[in-house]
């Protein structure tokens, strides 16, 4: 079946499987979601996995006012999401099938995007941008988005391998056909991160795959949620254990389907991404974590090869080498720094005979790629420029840069200027401003004052303007090139303080370092906007 010669779909061919356990609160908005997609949805089934709350009534009012919803209740919990996923599956009679969680919403036109794109390359896979969204800012992130800038089609995985990062269920259609023919399911009762078993199972069975730029679905994270989903809940080891075992278990599939280069790529994904969000947090765990994290990490990195840490983006593959270098966890800190994004390498600077090493106690964990043939490009580099904000009364910041030296790397290039970068957070106006750099041996400073007044923004007829934040982010100016990064709080200077402003009255800046350690700035003009930053701090 395709799509007829007016552009329209052909009605009734996709199938929506919803799952929910216990979430009465956020229900009703997911299925609303898929029924609202209109008549390309053939079957909304949604699955009830044992809930004791009150989900199972709002289902079973939902399928009254709606022919097209069929609701299954589990006579027991199953530990997880494979299983009811599974249950929906086997139900499903619709020729192409997309899954969707209790909490989250199919934004309007998702399955139409994903249908079209399906039937017009005749791909059994579709799959398009999730945006994660966090509540109750509403901030939106779009998740992987480098596979979604453009529409595509690829004729297997093995010719995109960058697929395999994007390990999400969600967000893609399926053919169900496809998925009987290949055996393709998720594992069975409590199984966390099921759907990387999935997608692998997916992409290992080499289908074609057409890939659109909507956004398709809609991740609501909610951190402050009484249950945390399973991605949030970080904190316990086992959480990372079963990631482990999880992505372990992909791999496996990978091998079994006789793909040496899916399952180096997925080797590699995990360096890239899972391996650095977690450092990112380690130094918020306690001790015991640490070591026991240690200590699996070393164990699962130990079967790796060479060249696949060597694919990894050097960042990941530094991690890695440090991590298998040593014994017991060291220089947490430092090494979360090198998993932020963008990554910063903090000094010390070692060599082992000319070599960039980690430490000059660890010369096993090489830093290669820095120095020699092979260096990757300046703007691949994790440069570390430091931020030093001092508030005036006028009211100015007074902003000290100062750009570290990788190894000598960056005196080949020659930096010579730095332009700051305000960005404001909401996606609205960026400041900039251009200074000269001073050359002071192993590093170069600069010096820039920044006008509070302007970045607090026009008072509105209504009132003071609303509460701003910005991220502050350099550009590097070298002989050789640029680069552009974000730079890390330092100093005593991180105090909100109430600064007296001729065009607002009072201005409340607040100054901080992020969860990353980037310098960030909040200002409020006004006493309501005065109060509102003082309650966030």
């Amino acid at each position: 079946m395709t799509v007829n010669e007016s552009g329209t779909l052909p009605p009734a061919q996709v199938g929506v499987i919803v799952i929910g356990f216990n979430d009465a609160a956020h229900i009703r908005d997911a299925v609303r979601s898929a029924l609202a997609q209109g008549p390309a949805v053939a079957e909304v089934i949604a699955v009830d996995d044992a809930s004791t709350d009150g989900t199972a009534a709002i289902l079973d009012e939902l399928a009254d006012s709606d022919p097209r919803l069929r609701v299954i209740h589990r006579a027991a919990n199953s530990g997880g999401c494979g299983t009811p996923r599974n249950d929906g599956v086997r139900a499903a009679t619709a020729p192409y099938l997309m899954f969707l969680d209790s909490d989250d919403t199919l934004p309007e036109g998702a399955v139409d995007a994903l249908l079209g794109a399906a039937l017009r390359h005749r791909a059994p896979v579709a799959a398009g941008l999730c945006v994660r969204r966090e509540l109750p800012q509403r901030r939106d992130t779009g998740w992987q988005p480098a596979l979604y800038r453009r529409a595509a089609v690829h004729s297997s995985p093995e010719a995109r391998p960058a697929l395999l990062r994007d390990t999400l269920c969600v967000n893609k259609l399926y053919e169900r056909d496809f998925l009987a023919e290949h055996g393709i399911a998720f594992p069975e009762g409590r199984f966390l991160y099921e759907d990387f078993v999935f997608t692998a199972r997916v992409m290992a069975a080499a289908p074609r795959v057409a890939t659109v730029t909507d956004t398709v679905y809609i991740w609501h994270v909610r951190r402050d949620a009484t249950a945390p989903s399973l991605s949030l809940d970080r904190e316990r080891i086992a959480n990372w254990q079963a990631r482990v075992a999880a992505h372990r278990r992909s791999v496996d599939v990978f091998l079994d389907a006789g793909s040496k280069p899916l399952a180096r790529a997925a080797r590699v994904k995990f360096l890239d991404h899972d391996l650095r969000m977690y450092v990112r947090e380690l130094p918020l765990r306690s001790a015991g974590y640490r070591h026991a994290w240690w200590r699996v990490t070393r164990g699962y990195l130990s079967g790796y090869e060479e060249a696949e840490l060597s694919a990894a983006r050097p960042p990941a593959r530094w991690i890695a080498r440090v991590v298998l270098a040593a014994e017991a966890p060291r220089d947490l800190g430092r090494l979360a720094q090198l998993a932020a994004r963008p990554a910063r390498l903090l000094p010390p600077y070692a060599q082992d005979d000319a070599v960039p090493v980690w430490a000059a106690d660890l010369p096993g964990a090489a830093l290669d790629g820095v120095l020699g043939p092979e260096a990757v490009p300046p703007h691949h580099l994790p440069v570390t420029v430091d931020a030093e904000l001092r508030l005036t009364a006028r009211p100015r910041a007074r902003l000290r840069l100062r750009v570290h030296d990788l190894y000598g790397r960056l005196a080949t290039i020659r930096p010579e200027a730095a332009e700051v970068e305000l960005r404001r957070r909401d996606g609205g106006p960026v400041l900039r401003r251009a200074v000269p750099l001073t050359d002071e041996g192993a590093a170069w400073t600069a010096r820039v004052v920044l006008p509070l007044s302007v970045l607090a923004g026009r008072d509105r007829r209504d009132g003071a303007p609303p509460p701003q934040t910005w991220d502050v982010r350099v550009r590097v100016q070298c002989a050789g090139g640029a680069f552009r990064t974000t730079v890390r709080a330092v100093g005593g200077g991180l105090h909100r303080a109430a600064l007296p402003s001729l065009r607002h009255g009072v201005l409340l800046a607040r100054p901080y370092a992020t969860v990353n350690g980037s310098l960030a700035l909040r200002l409020a003009s006004g006493a309501r906007g005065a109060w509102s930053v003082t309650r966030r701090s």
